[in-house]
């Protein structure tokens, strides 16, 4: 999966979790659950499968899946934390005028680009 995809995912997680949570301040929704349908459905699309051969030891299918999915992981953590990033500099530039769920349309449209 391309890093803008990652990004892409990222931003829907992060935009399902903030309207989920504004529906349960709201009272509309009793679960406040984290955006756990996305996060599964961001996984099963950035990792790798894994096969293994029926007579794979443990050690071959620890070194698999650290050289399949480390790199995964690092990329989707590094989608979140500049998320982040970018949502913690507009709230330390004071941007008042300027909600969250605005910041995440901006991320998500420059992702598109």
């Amino acid at each position: 999966m391309e890093q803008r995809e990652v990004l892409q995912g990222v931003v829907a997680v992060l935009t399902e979790a903030l309207e989920r949570r504004r529906l349960v301040r709201e009272g509309q929704e009793q679960d406040d659950e984290p955006a756990s349908g996305m996060i599964s459905s961001l996984l099963t699309d950035l990792m790798p499968k894994l096969a293994f051969a029926p007579d794979a030891t443990v050690r071959d299918v620890t070194m698999a899946v650290k050289r399949e999915w480390s790199p995964a992981i690092e990329q989707m953590a590094a989608a979140f934390a500049l998320a982040f990033v970018t949502l913690a500099e507009a709230h330390d530039d004071g941007a008042a005028d300027v909600s969250t769920a605005d910041i995440l349309r901006a991320l998500a449209l420059y992702f598109e680009e």
